[in-house]
């Protein structure tokens, strides 16, 4: 059985790499799905080749990445225009049985992320498969661009630990040099993340209950709101699309809910 990882963009994976790491340990098959497109194809294959390098340096093979989004036009942050399109490349290129999904958590943090937060929940639903969710950034309570990393909302459930010894964190933090491109984004990035490990002590991740993605992130302003002029009102429209067949595992609020 395998472990599917449905992500928005290449980099993502490396907030997951305790996940990643126990599954190579115990011998697991792992396949990592990339929703988005870039603005070049030059660009697109850069970052391909800094994730696989990344996954390789993990123990995963190169081949199980699959970049869905590429010559697609579902630009980094559009996500939300293609949510239907995406999801039917997705289920196609997931034929088989899948015992785990593992997707950005519904958070508010990022668009593409919570569109990937329910596109996983759907094949999950689809294939009987049980979701994790992973946080990668959110703002809540935060003015402005202000947010937290790797810090799971409590709106998400209980959270599930992984403890790392000092060697493991030296190494997680080390990994992010795979991603030479991103050194602007992960300059903010991984201080908050140290931050957050700081704080909580050890990495933490939450099970994906479907019924989440019928609901608000969390109350107030999201971070894609203040960051990327995104309104919530726009990623609930696209969520709701993919339940217009009535299979997504989740009721429609009323928009603002």
């Amino acid at each position: 059985m395998t472990t599917v990882y449905v992500l928005a963009h290449f980099d993502d994976e490396y907030c997951a790499l305790p996940l990643i790491r126990r599954d190579v340990a115990l011998g697991r098959t792992q396949r990592f799905i990339h929703v988005v497109d870039y603005r070049t194809p030059e660009l697109a294959a850069r970052r391909l080749r800094e994730t696989q390098s990344f996954l390789v340096g993990q123990g995963v093979p190169a081949e199980a990445e699959l970049h869905l989004g590429a010559g697609t036009g579902w630009l980094d942050g559009q996500l939300h225009r293609h949510a239907q399109a995406a999801y039917a490349a997705l289920a196609a290129a997931v034929p088989g049985p899948v015992e785990r999904v593992v997707v950005p958590a519904w958070e508010g943090g990022h668009p593409d992320h919570d569109i990937c937060a329910a596109l996983g929940a759907k094949l999950a639903a689809e294939r009987g498969a049980a979701v994790d969710q992973i946080s990668l950034y959110q703002g809540k309570g935060l003015p402005w661009i202000f947010y937290r990393a790797a810090s799971p909302l409590a709106e998400n459930g209980a959270v599930q630990r992984i403890d790392l010894s000092a060697g493991e964190w030296a190494r997680w933090l080390a990994a992010v040099a795979a991603f030479p491109s991103q050194l602007k984004a992960w300059s903010g990035l991984l201080p908050a993340m140290a931050m957050t490990f700081a704080r909580q002590g050890g990495f933490r991740y939450q099970s994906l209950d479907p019924r989440r993605i019928g609901e608000r992130p969390h109350a107030g302003g999201l971070l894609y709101e203040r960051m990327f002029a995104t309104p919530y009102e726009t990623v609930r429209a696209a969520v709701d699309s993919l339940a217009a067949d009535g299979r997504a595992p989740w009721t429609t609020p009323e928009v603002g809910s």
